[in-house]
């Protein structure tokens, strides 16, 4: 018998995190070695252990999944990852993939996908859902710097100008001129509006 795929699964509901590593304990070729509540412990985990695979929700405490998996491609590029959400964005998936992810899977999709994705995940196989691949093609790139969305995720969160300028080491005026560029970008109206957009879109 082949060596069984050795899996971290990294998901913050809990109740999530414990049906998703029993399900794949079911699979006779695959092991669940731990279970992480959120990126950064998910993340120490894969030093530790350096699994096959590393399955992995998206918005997750301490580190977003697509951080994680960007970690991961440069520090432990023998885990290969793949994400597995509720978000059907374009943005995402194209974030993800940019990251290093192998797959992206939507938690809707029947349980015995789940499986059948780690496997060919682990053999260096591409796994995304087709609808939402197509769509991604269709949905153009994502417009934003990493500066532009890092500024506009903290005005979306209510933050000031002076409270992102703090935060990020940034001077006032120069966070403004960043959102002023988000937002025309955009097309949006305020701030605001340009993180109600870019959140829909999957590039926040």
């Amino acid at each position: 018998m082949s060596q069984s795929i050795r899996v971290i699964v990294a998901e913050d509901q809990a109740m999530v995190l414990g049906a998703l590593a029993a399900l794949l304990e079911t699979e006779p070729d695959i092991t669940v070695c731990a279970r992480s509540a959120n990126g950064r412990e998910a993340l120490s985990a894969v030093a530790k252990l350096k699994p096959d695979v590393l399955v992995t929700d998206i918005e997750m405490p301490e580190m977003t999944g697509l951080t994680l998996a960007a970690e991961v491609r440069e520090r432990y590029p023998q885990t290969r990852v793949m994400i597995l959400t509720t978000f059907a964005r374009p943005g995402y998936l194209r974030r993800a993939l940019d990251a290093g992810a192998k797959g992206y899977l939507l938690k809707d999709r029947p349980a015995a996908e789940l499986a059948e994705a780690v496997r060919r995940v682990h053999r260096g196989l591409r796994v995304v859902d087709p609808d939402l691949a197509a769509e991604a093609w269709d949905s153009g790139a994502d417009p934003l710097t990493e500066r532009e969305r890092q500024i506009l995720w903290r005005a979306g969160e209510g933050k000031s100008s002076l409270e992102i300028a703090e935060e990020l080491h940034l001077s006032e005026g120069t966070v403004r001129n960043y959102l002023s560029e988000a937002i025309s970008k955009l097309d949006a109206s305020n701030r605001i509006d340009a993180a109600r957009i870019a959140r829909a879109k999957g590039w926040l």
